[in-house]
């Protein structure tokens, strides 16, 4: 017989809702007995991982007896000879993830106030309730653009951290570098701003900027990058912050001391010298996104154009039925619940017979009129 506990949990854990993650293709295949499944959910890397991190995970194995380096010091070699930085400049972590609650642990006291844009990314937002903090959500414009003048307009004596996720999850819009610098320029001393650049290496405009540029030029600001994106690397979890040594050291001071597995820090350094899967990585997104913009075009949905590895799609008021049609055709995508955007469905890009099949199951769906665009 189970016993009730009478341990009074913590207040903070009312407001915190769970990471929901993608439906895994397992999953999917178990529940309807389906052979092949095409995952465009979770804005992975679908030509794979590095070919160079694989095979250093191969001779690595035999070193699995010792911990981890606590400091990932071959890991901050490569990073800080590769974007111009010195090591101290860098802290490694199991995931962005990770850095976003340790960010939230180092600076966050209950009360403070930390500004994340909307619709975005979620964590930043569990990091702020698991401290007790508050969290200004400031919506974005009506082209979904990131607005740097109602971004300084929320900022109080109480705000902390300012989050900006750029590309944004999950638009694909993005702070300009003119912005970026503006911004730094204006926010008061006491806030840090948290420039979430996880899908950076995807954008193709003139004037993105993954804001590496203001952390070597001195500016008060963290950069968040991750290996699970470009690198292909999502299933051991590793990802780092760039920022001033004063920053980082902060952070640091409440990191665990084996947070990143030793085939993850091995692999990572790998995959970051990995040139030619980066540039076939970026090759393969920028012609799936626009394969399906043209097929979107010609269904005529509306989307958002997007500096990311998935784009923003507005299904209409059908858009639930049409993400259970797919499920059901053996294709996952991203439901717009998840950001209060019940009319759109977040697509990653795929290679392109993977974007052939969401198309052809989107345009079967549409074709038996079983929802309003």
């Amino acid at each position: 017989m189970e016993i009730n506990s009478k341990i009074k949990r913590r207040l903070a854990l009312n407001k915190i809702k769970p990471y929901q993650p993608g439906k895994p293709i397992w999953e999917l295949q178990s529940e309807l007995d389906l052979d092949q499944v095409v995952k465009l959910a979770s804005n992975e890397n679908p030509i794979g991982p590095s070919p160079k991190a694989v095979e250093v995970l191969q001779h690595s194995l035999s070193t699995l007896n010792r911990y981890p380096d606590a400091h990932a010091t071959r890991l901050k070699e490569v990073l800080a000879a590769q974007l111009s930085l010195s090591t101290e400049q860098f802290i490694i972590t199991n995931g962005a993830d990770e850095l976003i609650t340790l960010i939230s642990e180092t600076y966050l006291e209950p009360d403070d106030e930390i500004i994340v844009l909307s619709p975005s990314f979620s964590e930043y937002q569990f990091g702020a309730n698991l401290m007790g903090a508050n969290i200004v959500s400031i919506p974005l414009d009506n082209r979904f653009q990131i607005n740097i003048h109602t971004i300084l307009s929320s900022v109080t004596d109480h705000t902390k951290l300012v989050y900006v996720c750029s590309p944004n999850n999950p638009t694909g819009t993005y702070l300009s570098s003119n912005d970026l610098e503006a911004l730094l320029l204006v926010l008061p001393e006491h806030v840090l701003l948290v420039l979430d650049a996880a899908y950076s290496h995807f954008a193709t405009n003139a004037d993105y900027t993954d804001g590496l540029e203001f952390v070597r030029s001195g500016h008060q600001l963290i950069v968040l990058q991750t290996f699970s994106k470009i690198y292909g690397l999502a299933g051991i979890r590793v990802g780092f912050g760039a920022a001033p040594s004063s920053i980082i050291a902060s952070i640091t001071s409440v990191k665990e001391p084996f947070n990143v597995n030793t085939l993850a820090q091995y692999a990572a350094a790998a995959a970051i010298e990995d040139i030619d899967h980066v540039n076939q990585s970026k090759l393969v997104n920028t012609s799936g996104r626009k394969q399906l913009y043209e097929a979107f075009s010609r269904l005529g949905l509306s989307y958002i154009e997007s500096m990311a590895n998935f784009v923003f799609v507005k299904i209409g008021h059908g858009a639930k039925r049409v993400y259970e049609r797919l499920l059901e055709g053996g294709v996952i995508v991203r439901h717009g619940d998840a950001w209060e955007m019940p009319e759109y469905l977040r697509v990653s890009v795929g290679t392109q017979e993977e974007n052939a099949k969401f198309i052809k199951q989107l345009e079967l769906i549409k074709s038996k009129a079983e929802y309003r665009g």
